[in-house]
């Protein structure tokens, strides 16, 4: 990690699986580096849930294993590139930059991918949302949430589901964060007028529907 620091990369170590998603979801990232042999969940477990929740950072996916089907559930895991090890640091600089240019191409189309639903406007790439042209403040959480929602706008999402997409595991049938996330971000869209945008379908999930 020395040697990329030396090259200008502002560097974040995680230690385990569990480790890597608490910090991708916590932060945001230009690029992630991920060794599929970490301890606790795997490097293609922690690539598969980034993606399920709607993560685009690019991945560049590390491993020993070089047969092809292990390059190819890399690939199916959703990691943008796979690198084998032993390697080159030329060749990890070369990809890096090869994803930061791919990234940055992209970056005009993806910002304007805006969502609505009713009189709500959220966009992901800039992180904010308004209603009816008023922002309206969400802790990282209660964004993403949001968007998991506003994206299946009129489905009903079940608790388990949501629990999986917006934190990577299910907390057990008694637990109450789902619900304190939900009450949170109802009373701020409320206090913004988005009433009623959140809707609670009982023994099932929620849903978002135009008001």
């Amino acid at each position: 990690m020395r040697a990329l620091e030396l090259e200008g990369y502002r560097i974040t170590e995680a230690a385990d699986g569990v480790g890597a998603l608490a910090t991708a979801r916590r932060d945001e990232f230009d690029v992630l580096i991920i060794d599929v042999m970490m301890p606790g969940v795997d490097g293609l477990g922690v690539c598969r849930v980034l993606r399920a929740d709607g993560d685009a950072t690019p991945i560049l996916m590390l491993t020993a294993r070089v047969e092809t089907p292990d390059r190819v559930a890399g690939l199916d895991a959703g990691a943008d590139d796979y690198l084998p090890k032993p390697f080159e640091l030329d060749e990890l600089l070369a990809r890096l930059r090869a994803l930061l240019r791919r990234t940055s191409s992209e970056t005009g189309a993806v910002a304007q991918r805006v969502l609505r639903c009713g009189g709500l406007t959220l966009d992901p790439a800039a992180r904010q949302v308004w209603w009816r042209g008023s922002e309206i403040d969400l802790s990282k959480t209660e964004f993403d949430l949001l968007e998991l929602l506003v994206r299946n706008e009129g489905v009903v999402l079940d608790r388990a589901t949501i629990y999986q997409l917006i934190w990577g595991y299910e907390f057990g049938p008694d637990s109450k964060n789902l619900a304190v996330y939900i009450g949170y971000l109802r009373r701020k869209l409320e206090n913004a007028g988005a009433v009623e945008l959140i809707r609670t379908v009982r023994g099932v999930g929620y849903s978002a529907r135009s008001t």
